[in-house]
């Protein structure tokens, strides 16, 4: 009895040994792991709602802020644009053939009509403006789709109406097909698009005269120079030290933004490849394709896409994502960059940042 009684005693001391051994090993492990990354990431929430991707965009925003909805009723709104001097905000909207006026007091008027076709009887679904743009001496430029051209309201910002000085509206002598979007640099050079949207049988249209889609930079001196050519070129940025010009393209077959190093006004080097989101084309939650862009001061690329908004680092890296549950076609930023304003299929939007 007595061997047997010391044969228990040995198991159950080895038993607490291997257990004290285990309970140490585990004790390290923890001790020695390193700390997930805390990534903020909502799934399967319904719309509008912001997604944080990785936590530098916490510098930016926060996601439980309220995405707001300023307006609705248009019929396709783009071309978002905020006008520090007035402190108000213009779009577009494109199937009207307006150009709307917004203020913080949420009262939304017809700013300019007609604003991108001033002829009669168009037979497409886009005749008006679309990207809007401030040159240097606070004039407001249009990209006009019916009319297509670039050119500018002869008018100031605060007396508008539609007269309007042609910039340019061809290249080698071919009329241009629909200019949707431009940026300016520092020295007054303007780089736009200018892919078939305006046209009323778009690609098909017998009154298209040029073969290709361009990218194209409007010297200050009067210069047209083609920058690309690609299938849908669309929104279009620069980055904050000029050095880089960002493209989206809004074709479903390749729906991405390029990147590209600019090595003169108007030259640029290879064509690089930003972001691909073409395999998110059609899903369920992921509408609109890669379109309008804005760059924040600190190099920060916000870019309407699937979804809604994506923002990128100035590495490239998507950090966050603002779901608007629309068709998101272009933002803007305010003077302090502040708020976002969001372009949203029949809605205007807007979100607060940090």
């Amino acid at each position: 009895m007595h061997d047997r009684k010391n044969s228990f005693q040995r198991l159950w001391n080895t038993a607490l040994s291997l257990l004290a051994i285990l309970m140490i090993s585990s004790w390290h492990s923890c001790k020695e792991a390193k700390p997930r990354q805390t990534v903020l990431k909502v799934e399967e929430q319904s719309p509008p709602y912001i997604e944080i991707l990785e936590d530098e965009a916490l510098s930016l925003l926060d996601p439980k802020t309220q995405i707001e909805t300023l307006a609705s009723g248009f019929s396709w709104t783009e071309g978002t644009l905020w006008v520090p001097d007035g402190d108000f905000l213009l779009f577009s909207d494109i199937p009207n053939n307006k150009v709307y006026k917004w203020d913080p007091q949420n009262d939304t008027i017809t700013y300019l009509f007609p604003s991108g076709f001033s002829g009669e009887n168009f037979n497409g679904s886009e005749p008006g403006s679309n990207g809007l743009l401030l040159n240097a001496e606070g004039e407001l430029v249009l990209m006009q789709h019916g009319d297509r051209r670039v050119a500018k309201m002869k008018r100031p910002v605060s007396d508008p109406a539609a007269e309007f000085e042609v910039l340019v509206d061809n290249y080698h002598g071919k009329r241009l097909n629909s200019p949707n979007d431009g940026v300016f640099d520092s020295q007054g050079n303007l780089y736009f698009t200018d892919p078939p949207y305006g046209l009323p049988n778009r690609m098909e249209d017998e009154n298209k005269e040029l073969e290709f889609q361009g990218v194209y930079c409007l010297l200050n001196s009067g210069e047209l120079l083609l920058v690309d050519m690609l299938s849908r070129p669309n929104g279009i940025a620069l980055s904050t030290d000029e050095s880089q010009l960002f493209v989206a393209v809004s074709d479903p077959e390749q729906a991405v933004w390029n990147r590209y190093d600019i090595t003169a006004p108007g030259i640029v080097g290879d064509r690089n490849l930003l972001y691909d989101v073409t395999g998110l084309i059609g899903k369920e939650g992921q509408q609109g394709l890669p379109d309008g862009m804005k760059m924040h001061s600190k190099g920060y690329l916000f870019a309407t896409g699937p979804g809604g908004i994506w923002i990128f680092n100035p590495a490239g890296t998507p950090i966050a994502r603002i779901h608007t549950g629309q068709k998101t076609a272009n933002c803007a930023l305010d003077e302090n960059e502040q708020i976002l304003y969001m372009a949203a299929d029949d809605y205007l939007m807007s979100v607060s940042l940090k």
